[in-house]
């Protein structure tokens, strides 16, 4: 293995830490959401041990940033965030519209048409959801509020509130969502009247 690549993959654990860090998980966390043993991630973030493609893809799917952020690949000097969709199951897509780790994520959900009779199965964690409706009916459970947004309609919430979202019997739904840790919320502002006009 020639030099550049040795400290390119020696200087990841860093990183991996850091990365850890800034979304205030814990190492068991990560190795649930990961597979990765809680052991083997601790030595990967202390340089102990260097991280093999098959840790670092769900690495990155984990904390939301590519292969080459996570191994600080030279930039190309392309802006363009390269959008990967993640798909579900039951026919989900969701589309990351963000990069960078910590922060607010942005995300552009389609979910396939639903049923109006579906139990919703209610979800909490930490951080603050704001959602805007693109296309479609959205059916939003949150706590005792049974909800139906169209189109052009918005809403934001504390996620420590049980919730869930779901199209409705009328056909897919698309919305865009927010999502930030506790305390950081979405904040719309309008522009300010222009002095001289009605």
């Amino acid at each position: 293995m020639n030099d550049t690549i040795g400290r390119t993959l020696d200087a990841v654990g860093p990183r991996l830490k850091q990365l850890r860090q800034r979304r205030e998980i814990t190492l068991t966390d990560l190795a649930e959401e990961t597979g990765i043993s809680a052991t083997t991630l601790s030595r990967l973030e202390a340089g102990l041990r260097r991280p093999t493609l098959e840790q670092l893809l769900p690495l990155a799917r984990a904390y939301g940033v590519t292969l080459d952020e996570l191994v600080d690949a030279p930039p190309t000097g392309d802006p363009r965030v390269n959008l990967r969709p993640i798909r579900s199951g039951d026919g989900s897509t969701i589309l990351p519209l963000t990069r960078r780790p910590g922060g607010i994520q942005a995300y552009k959900f389609i979910l396939p048409a639903g049923r109006d009779d579906t139990e919703p199965d209610l979800r909490t964690h930490e951080g603050y959801d704001w959602a805007f409706v693109l296309n479609g009916r959205l059916r939003l459970v949150l706590g005792e509020h049974d909800l139906v947004l169209e189109p052009g309609e918005a809403v934001e919430f504390d996620t420590r509130t049980p919730h869930w979202f779901g199209a409705t019997s009328s056909g897919p739904v698309e919305f865009l969502s927010l999502v930030g840790k506790q305390g950081e919320r979405a904040h719309v502002r309008a522009a300010p009247k222009r002095r001289g006009t009605a």
